[in-house]
């Protein structure tokens, strides 16, 4: 294991396991948290990065991970233009620090989950006040969370919002 780093989830998160620890290395993280009697429930996902951004940011920051699934049968061009847009936030919402796209690594992992979407803030308002409620975020991404927009409604409804403490970088040693 070259890098790590794991906390309890903050109240606010959901859908995950109460806890989140993020593993950089070259096996599974299923083969690694069952090497150190990581006890269930365990949700594991080895990540295909897209692009990332790392900004410099001292001190400890809030780590942000959002497990995601588009529907099977999308076409290609709908699950690019849902990349192109996560991808554009950090251009138009100033908190945030440090991100990264992932694809899940369906062959490594097999998992429920086909995206993940990681972000690094300064504070949990930087997560909860601008980020959640920013226009961009309302208008150009939500939108592919909304199974009643017609033609954008890609991604599943059940998704994992897990935030927590982190003391050091978490994205940019990646």
């Amino acid at each position: 294991m070259s890098a790590s780093s794991a906390a309890p989830d903050l109240p606010g998160s959901f859908g995950g396991t109460g806890a989140t620890w993020d593993v950089t290395a070259d096996q599974s993280p299923a083969v690694i948290a069952a090497g150190l009697g990581v006890p269930e429930p365990l949700d594991t996902v080895a990540l295909v990065p897209v692009r990332s951004g790392a900004v410099p940011l001292s001190g400890p920051r809030v780590k942000r991970t959002l497990l995601l699934a588009v529907r099977p049968g999308t076409p290609d061009g709908l699950v690019a233009r849902l990349e192109a847009d996560l991808l554009a936030m950090p251009e138009h919402i100033s908190t945030i620090r440090s991100w990264a796209l992932s694809r899940v690594d369906q062959s490594l992992t097999p998992s429920r989950w086909t995206h993940v979407w990681e972000q690094e803030y300064a504070d949990v308002e930087g997560l909860t006040g601008e980020y959640l409620s920013h226009p961009y975020h309302w208008t150009c991404v939500d939108r592919w969370f909304d199974g009643e927009v017609p033609g954008a409604g890609i991604v599943e409804p059940g998704l994992a919002h897990v935030y927590r403490w982190s003391a050091e970088p978490v994205l940019d040693s990646r």
